[in-house]
């Protein structure tokens, strides 16, 4: 499989981010990948994490789930299965390198997907939301949490000016949830049952689409 020139940028971005990934994100998202790990778990134990990055979130998990990582980075995979080894998280039970777009798996295999904060970063997102869909069970959900940015209002001026920051640490403001919500819609079998802020003061919402039984 060759790299396409995005998909190769990304690769070397996240090599470059891998090694202070932890010190930037853990504490500020924190919150937020909690509460998606909490709602995946509720669909059962069977979970795939989506751009598992450096595994910030596999400790969150209880010992009853069956846990599956994919990320474009190898660097990144390999800080996540440090910390599996580190800290003996059993129900880890794959980490592997995978395009989200293009995932390895058979249909219907898994209770819940979540993706914490790559969504905006995706550069097919609705590819990747529908490859969710296709391994996710009917009645499971597809559980995001990210930044969205504001619909409309001094906020969302506020985002447009900050764009260009935002962005770099991999936030997108022009990124509005609206999009997956249109996206749910033209399936004809997904449904966002829940969109709500998160810490801090609502920056991370998370969103929980469920398919049809």
């Amino acid at each position: 499989m060759t790299d396409g020139p995005t998909t190769a940028l990304m690769r070397k971005a996240y090599a470059r981010w891998a090694p202070i990934y932890d010190l930037v994100y853990d504490k500020l998202t924190e919150p937020a990948a909690r509460a998606a790990v909490n709602a995946a778990v509720a669909c059962g134990p069977r979970v795939l994490e989506a751009g598992v990055g450096t595994g910030l979130s596999l400790g969150y998990y209880p010992a009853h789930a069956e846990v599956y990582g994919v990320d474009l980075s190898e660097d990144m995979l390999r800080r996540a299965q440090e910390k599996v080894e580190k800290r003996g998280l059993a129900h880890v039970k794959s980490l592997q390198v995978m395009d989200v777009t293009r995932l390895g798996f058979p249909n219907e295999t898994f209770d819940a997907v979540t993706a914490q904060f790559i969504i905006t970063l995706v550069p097919e997102p609705e590819v990747a939301l529908s490859e969710f869909a296709r391994v996710l069970r009917p009645g499971g959900e597809i559980v995001l949490a990210n930044h969205f940015g504001q619909p409309s209002g001094p906020i969302a001026v506020l985002e447009e000016l900050a764009s260009p920051l935002a962005k770099a640490i991999g936030w997108s403001s022009a990124f509005k949830a609206a999009r997956v919500e249109a996206w749910a819609r033209s399936t004809g079998s997904m449904d966002v049952v829940e969109l709500k802020p998160l810490f801090p003061a609502g920056f991370f919402k998370l969103m929980r689409i469920r398919k049809r039984a």
